[in-house]
């Protein structure tokens, strides 16, 4: 996770960029969790 250092330093310019990998994140730990649901039915 060497990018969240970088982003820190230009907070306005790499706002929008941020905001876009949260929701990477996001998705990814949304798609954890249903595959994690439907292996434990």
């Amino acid at each position: 996770m060497k990018l969240v250092g970088s982003e820190r330093r230009q907070r306005g310019g790499g706002f929008g960029r941020a905001i876009k990998q949260q929701r990477g994140r996001l998705y990814i730990i949304q798609r954890w969790v249903v595959m994690l649901l439907r292996w434990q039915e």
